[in-house]
């Protein structure tokens, strides 16, 4: 029995709002590795043009159906084709495009495909161009595959098929990217298989990820799976990142369900985030708290207040301080110098940053607290030359008064006369 209207028109909106979703940058702690995908440009009829870009599938038609409903005689599928693409009623469209696919015959799906691809892809259309994907690897995902190899040259179309290939043979599925990964790099197939597998046996998604070396590939997975592990309850979600053995990896994720979680909790996130502790910790605490005190200063304060001394309150400090900066540079401030103790140079270098456009002057005179001595004058050398391009008089009245370490004194010298010489 072939789906309903309505729930193939919820299923191509669930594409849509997903297809969104998965252009989404990785996780810091895969995105070093691996460029992005090469863009693929197709020719197109009018204004039709773009790249294909990554999107997820979505179930449309059960194992086996043939042809469907499309009564003998009436036009080929190609014309029904581009008649439904030149609608412009968005839901017309959208209820034309589902009853289309659903009418079509194995056979019919690889010239449908090329005739859709040679009217060009767009962000417009993309979602249509999944779900006929999607369509043809519930009929003949090889036969889909085969064409995907010899006519795309990115990883959308073939991920789009294993995707959908994957919730009905996960093996096959397996076996196919596999054979078909070439290198020694990341297999960028197997992101499609974990994408289709995670609903159904998050298990199996997670040990091929794990195999995954550092790459964008294994960030897209981890994107893939957290996703589906947070529907299982925070605690779930907590305990599956925990058990990542990778310590890069585990970081990213981390990062990732920290930043989930705070949007409705950052009292738990920042507390979870606190007893994992690594460098996930040190980079997203500050984030965190600086988010939570834009909203509720009050609580991040207190919460800050809690922390025993160490790294972790070091880490609000900081975040406290860079939203503090951004609202009221000299607020900010005199909450730094109460808590100086707690204070590192990361904590005065961001103050520095967040507080320079709005009192240049009060930026500059925390520099000098900054202890790595590299550090600190190469801050000096940056800020006092935009400062001088900023405002040249106030620039230069504060250095006249200022102590400063001698090397940045040499160059701010050669700075103004370089300035002055431009002016004459």
């Amino acid at each position: 029995m072939k789906p309903t209207p309505t729930l193939l028109a919820a299923a191509l909106v669930a594409s849509t709002a997903a297809f969104i979703a998965g252009r989404m940058t990785a996780p810091d702690a895969e995105a070093s590795a691996s460029g992005s995908e090469t863009s693929e440009r197709i020719s197109a009829r009018g204004d039709r043009s773009g790249a294909e870009s990554a999107a997820p599938s979505r179930e449309l038609r059960d194992n086996g159906s043939s042809r469907g409903d499309r009564p003998p005689g009436m036009e080929s599928a190609t014309d029904e084709m581009l008649r439904i693409m030149d609608g412009l009623d968005p839901l017309a469209r959208t209820q034309a495009w589902l009853d289309f696919i659903n009418s079509l015959d194995a056979t019919e799906f690889e010239g449908v495909v090329a005739r859709f691809r040679e009217e060009g892809l767009t962000q417009e259309n993309m979602a249509e161009y999944a779900l006929l994907l999607t369509a043809w690897a519930k009929v003949d995902a090889l036969a889909a595959l085969d064409y995907a190899k010899a006519n795309t040259g990115n990883s959308f179309a073939r991920n789009t098929i294993l995707t959908a290939w994957a919730q009905t043979d996960p093996q096959g599925a397996i076996a196919w990217a596999r054979q078909n990964h070439e290198g020694e790099g990341a297999n960028p197939w197997m992101v499609g298989v974990i994408r289709g597998l995670v609903a159904s046996d998050p298990a199996l998604a997670t040990q091929l990820m794990m195999e995954m070396p550092r790459s964008r590939e294994r960030g897209d997975a981890l994107v893939a799976i957290l996703p589906k592990m947070l529907e299982q309850g925070t605690d779930a979600a907590k305990g599956w990142v925990g058990s990542i053995a990778d310590e890069s990896l585990r970081d990213g994720a981390v990062r990732m369900l920290s930043e989930q979680l705070a949007r409705k909790d950052p009292a738990d996130a920042a507390e979870w985030l606190t007893s994992m502790g690594g460098e996930a910790a040190q980079r997203g605490l500050d984030d965190i708290v600086s988010s939570w005190a834009s909203t509720d200063r009050d609580a991040a304060v207190a919460y800050f207040d809690r922390l025993p001394q160490g790294e972790a309150r070091s880490n609000a400090l900081r975040g406290l301080t860079n939203q503090l900066a951004l609202d009221d540079p000299q607020a900010a401030a005199q909450f730094l110098d109460q808590h100086s103790g707690d204070a590192n140079d990361r904590v005065y270098q961001q103050f520095v940053w967040h507080s320079f456009g709005s009192d240049p002057a009060l930026a500059a005179n925390y520099i000098s607290r900054i202890s790595n001595e590299r550090e600190r004058d190469g801050m000096y050398r940056r800020m006092l030359d935009g400062w001088l391009r900023r405002d040249f008089d106030a620039a230069t009245q504060w250095m006249s008064s200022a102590d400063l370490p001698e090397n940045v004194v040499n160059r701010m010298n050669e700075r103004i006369q370089e300035m002055q010489e431009r002016q004459q």
